[in-house]
């Protein structure tokens, strides 16, 4: 574990204790298993956002994606009567289409991450509302999908299925990010791409898998969403959770230059991130303040970033400078001779 999650663990248990003392009902069984379940939920496309910064990449249509993906997922069961697998399996097929697109856009087409994610934000939104006609997208009222119910929405031994999903899929990012080729290739890309792709890594492949794996996560979460919600709104639903994906990356290490980052910090920035939203909404505060607090995590964790990097290189530098005066000059070598 990098020190960064230490601390940052020790964040989260200091933040819990102080919400806990300001109120109590922090701790009730209710509070906690809401709270896990929002984890569970913010967790899947956290980690998303994450396989795309360590490329120094951006991911900006998270939201839109989720609203998409809902809609369509919602519309293939009431109105056309498809299988929920099936469906479950066009909507992540989608997804990862989409991922490719991105990828596409910005490896072949050298187009900008900001710029190709920015319009995929307004594009996927805009179809969705088109395709609803502005209206809301739902399961009628009194359906019965208990089989669907039980896998999204359900609970075993009190413990929401978002959270058991998250967990799973945090493990196999970590080891996929931190313990496989594949992963080095990703950091490598991040932090230099022209050197990786000088060493022989084919960058365009492991920033195209990157955005697909992004994407396809995404697509999970979407259903999630989808089943919490049990109806969608595409004016508004999803909006912003890029921010939050952001920032709970950002509070996990990844730095947005690329190169670096945990996923156990992630996880722990997605922790982080629900206590402080839920201490807004248990002290009454306006929950509008949420996306401050994200834009101020996002702003805190940039500074830090930029503040570690400069402490780094001066460091480096030193280093250097006292190694170079270690060694003896010509001259010397010579008398000693």
């Amino acid at each position: 574990m990098h020190k960064k999650d230490i601390g940052l663990g020790l964040l989260v248990l200091t933040v819990g204790a102080v919400v806990a003392l300001v109120n109590p009902r922090f701790l009730s069984p209710i509070n906690l298993a809401n709270t896990a379940n929002l984890i569970g939920l913010f967790g899947l496309f956290s980690i998303a956002e994450a396989f795309v910064i360590v490329t120094a990449g951006i991911e900006l249509s998270i939201g839109s994606v989720i609203a998409l993906l809902g809609v369509i997922f919602i519309d293939l069961i009431t109105s056309y009567g498809v299988p929920w697998p099936v469906a479950l399996a066009i909507v992540l097929t989608l997804a990862a289409l989409i991922g490719l697109l991105h990828g596409w856009l910005i490896t072949r087409l050298r187009l900008q991450p900001f710029v190709v994610t920015l319009c995929g934000l307004l594009i996927y939104r805009g179809v969705a509302r088109f395709y609803t006609k502005d209206g809301t997208a739902g399961f009628i009222f009194g359906t019965e999908m208990p089989m669907l119910d039980l896998l999204f929405v359900g609970r075993t031994a009190g413990i929401p299925h978002s959270v058991f999903a998250f967990a799973i899929f945090a493990v196999a990012a970590w080891v996929l990010l931190h313990r496989t080729v594949f992963g080095r290739h990703l950091l490598a890309v991040g932090k230099n791409e022209e050197a990786a792709r000088y060493s022989g890594i084919d960058t365009r492949r492991v920033i195209v898998s990157a955005y697909v794996i992004c994407m396809f996560l995404t697509g999970v979460s979407a259903v999630f969403f989808a089943m919490y919600t049990k109806s969608v709104q595409p004016a508004s639903h999803g909006n912003f959770y890029e921010l939050y994906g952001i920032a709970a990356a950002v509070l996990g290490g990844f730095s947005l230059r690329g190169g670096e980052g945990s996923i156990v910090g992630v996880v722990l920035g997605v922790v982080l991130l629900q206590m402080l939203q839920n201490l807004v909404n248990l002290l009454g505060i306006p929950s509008s303040l949420n996306f401050a607090v994200m834009g101020t995590v996002i702003l805190l964790g940039v500074i830090a970033d930029t503040q570690i990097r400069a402490y780094r290189e001066r460091r480096r530098q030193a280093d250097a400078k006292s190694a170079l005066a270690m060694v003896p000059s010509e001259p010397a070598r010579d008398s000693a001779l």
